[in-house]
């Protein structure tokens, strides 16, 4: 097992909006789960390594700016994105469901069904990035999909919220990324990156906040996410 533990540096100015990179393939998709639908934008750039499947957070959706200048970012690394809104505005409206991550989970894996059989995808490494209690759902479908799943990035994320069985169970490399003056939720991670036995990582990123907004940090944040799907997917 692998294990590292450090901060990084902020620096930089925090960009607003990040123009859309070319991809060979721009879909939008919708999946039926149950009695809800799951809608996606799937974004292929051309010859991609993998698919990094995105779980946002509770209050969010596909269009979050944050998620697309990650998903860009991924884009320019030869990466395939697939965000989705995991649950519909109805249920979004619901505290109480935004905060179902077993929910969450279940329609997450779905998702990972139609990448898995997609033929534009099938044969993709796959990757989670989650956000808040997106981050949960994301290493709970990690540790569902073993070895199958190749790599999990947290931002700002609840992986507490997976819960210790689920934590215990991931075995996907993992990057648990916190902004140092999101205090709470560093706790939070410090107390999940104990639990998890994968080759892991808890990187703080001075300076930022939950929603990474302070100059410099969303593309800090970025640039790391990238660095560790570009390894692990490509490995």
């Amino acid at each position: 097992m692998q294990s590292t533990y450090q901060t990084g540096s902020a620096r930089g100015k925090n960009p607003v909006a990040c123009s859309p990179t070319p991809a060979l393939l721009s879909q939008l998709i919708q999946i039926p789960a149950g009695q809800a639908v799951i809608e996606g934008l799937l974004a292929l750039p051309v010859e991609p390594i993998g698919l990094v499947l995105f779980a946002h957070g509770s209050g969010s959706s596909r269009h979050s700016p944050r998620n697309n200048f990650v998903a860009n970012v991924l884009h320019e690394k030869g990466m395939g994105t697939l965000l989705m809104d995991l649950l519909t505005p109805v249920e979004d409206q619901n505290y109480g469901v935004r905060f179902d991550i077993d929910l969450l989970t279940q329609r997450l894996l779905l998702a990972t069904k139609w990448a898995q059989d997609n033929t534009a995808t099938h044969h993709l490494p796959i990757g989670y990035f989650g956000a808040s209690t997106g981050a949960a759902a994301a290493l709970r479908a990690a540790a569902a999909l073993g070895d199958k799943a190749k790599a999990v990035v947290s931002r700002g994320g609840r992986p507490d919220l997976a819960g210790h069985l689920g934590l215990v169970s991931v075995k996907a490399p993992t990057l648990l990324l916190v902004g140092g003056h999101d205090t709470d939720v560093l706790k939070l991670n410090q107390a999940a990156y104990t639990l998890l036995p994968c080759t892991k990582k808890l990187s703080i990123v001075p300076g930022a906040t939950h929603l990474f907004e302070e100059a410099g940090t969303l593309e800090q944040m970025s640039s790391q996410a990238a660095t560790w799907f570009s390894h692990y997917l490509a490995d």
